[in-house]
């Protein structure tokens, strides 16, 4: 192909493809599932105990599952049949919501009584999550590649944030939406918690409906991994192709480290409660905030792509999610804090677009599923170690002063990487195309 076929290949927006708009459909609905069941299960725990160490434990409960199976779940992508994986995946999300409304509903232990158990069970659809989860990323982000030609990538990325930030924004706002009318329009005893069902069940309908809209998808499967690899091999081999490229692996420890120290948002729902005195419509909009400015921002890049620079970028723009982080902590207003949520989103959406970008450039097709699982365990597990990070950092030091340590290490960060990591400080994202 020449240059310039090549050049308006990649000027096509990528909304024409109809694969690509397959799979935008299907991590719109699992993002929505998910963060619908991670807005509703914190409000539920925080009525329940009214204790920021059991969101923690949240965090905690799912993350070591995640950390156990992600390894296996990219070798199984790279050698089985994509869709087929993504449509079980699909299907298992869907159980925790289920499980998660039979305790909301009281169909199971009492709705009064029985703490304990009904925590337990919670805490067990969670982790079941975490396993489910590890198959979601590496189904998507081999499946992009299939879709989509090379030259697109960096505009699809672009796109795709803007579908994955949505989703981020509405099913918190759904989720805290359900729950707020159920309350305000419901007669329930003190401790019952049945407000959370009806989020549940939506969750698990758009579980369901992301594993339809995979197995529609029509598109060539890229080639397999050596079968013969033992697995132990192949999750080695994916290993090293990340630890021998400087520059995927400081753009993902840069994201992880970050997230993991300035995640503020997992104590939202005690910041709403106790600090902000706001209800569960001021909780979605919390949760909500990052997701909205990271979407419009990816809607920005999808148009106007980040090939120069880009590395610098990414640096400045973690250093601004740190001082949002900051603010948060420090503000006693509900606008104020949603404003500072919304900043931080807008910070964090341009790192998540120069990294995912950088990941699926620089990655062979057939290692796609295990380098998108080591990619899952640095960044998307770090959401959950900082939730647990920040409950136990919340109840060692109290809410505001463990959301602005959290900030003031991710600036600390943000300097570190800068000065150990120049092949990403002088990052041109075009240089990889």
């Amino acid at each position: 192909m020449s240059a310039d076929a090549g050049s308006a290949e990649s000027m096509n927006p990528p909304l024409r493809n109809r694969g690509f708009l397959h799979l935008m459909a299907y991590r719109l609905l699992t993002i929505l599932s998910y963060q619908i069941v991670a807005v509703s299960v914190g409000w539920h725990v925080y009525e329940l105990t009214n204790d920021p160490w059991k969101l923690g434990l949240l965090g905690l409960a799912e993350v070591l599952p995640f950390f156990c199976v992600a390894p296996f779940a990219g070798y199984l992508v790279d050698h089985l049949p994509k869709r087929r994986l993504g449509v079980i995946a699909c299907v298992g999300l869907a159980i925790t919501p289920i499980l998660l409304a039979v305790v909301a509903w009281g169909l199971v232990f009492g709705k009064a009584d029985a703490l304990a158990p009904r925590l337990w069970l919670i805490y067990a659809a969670v982790m079941f999550t975490g396993m489910v989860r590890s198959f979601l990323g590496p189904v998507y982000n081999t499946l992009f590649a299939c879709v989509l030609p090379r030259t697109q990538f960096t505009r699809g990325s672009g796109v795709g944030s803007v579908v994955f930030q949505s989703a981020l924004a509405l099913g918190p706002a759904i989720g805290g939406g359900l729950i707020a009318l159920v309350d305000w329009f419901g007669d329930h005893p003190e401790g019952d918690t049945v407000q959370a069902g009806p989020a549940y069940a939506l969750a698990a309908l758009c579980a369901f409906g992301a594993a339809f809209v995979l197995a529609t998808l029509r598109t060539r499967e890229p080639e397999r991994a050596n079968a013969r690899d033992a697995i132990f091999t192949g999750i080695a081999e994916g290993l090293r192709f990340v630890f021998r490229t400087p520059v995927m692996l400081g753009a993902m420890a840069l994201d992880m480290f970050a997230v993991l120290f300035g995640g503020a948002v997992s104590l939202a729902p005690a910041f709403s409660k106790d600090i902000l005195h706001a209800d569960a419509w001021g909780l979605g909009l919390l949760r909500g905030a990052p997701a909205v400015g990271a979407a419009m921002v990816g809607l920005w890049l999808a148009r106007h792509p980040i090939e120069r620079n880009s590395g610098k970028v990414m640096l400045y723009a973690v250093a601004g999610f740190g001082l949002c982080i900051i603010g948060f902590g420090l503000s006693e207003l509900l606008w104020l804090s949603v404003l500072l949520m919304f900043l931080s989103g807008v910070c964090d959406g341009v790192s998540v677009v120069i990294r995912s970008t950088i990941l699926q450039l620089a990655t062979p097709d057939h290692m796609r599923g295990r380098v998108s699982s080591i990619n899952s365990v640095f960044i998307s597990s770090s959401n959950e170690l900082g939730s647990f990070y920040a409950g136990s950092m919340a109840r060692l030091l109290g809410l505001v002063h463990a959301v602005v340590l959290g900030g003031c290490v991710t600036l600390g960060i943000v300097g570190f990487t800068a000065l150990k990591s120049p092949i990403l400080r002088r990052l041109h994202l075009r240089d990889l195309q």
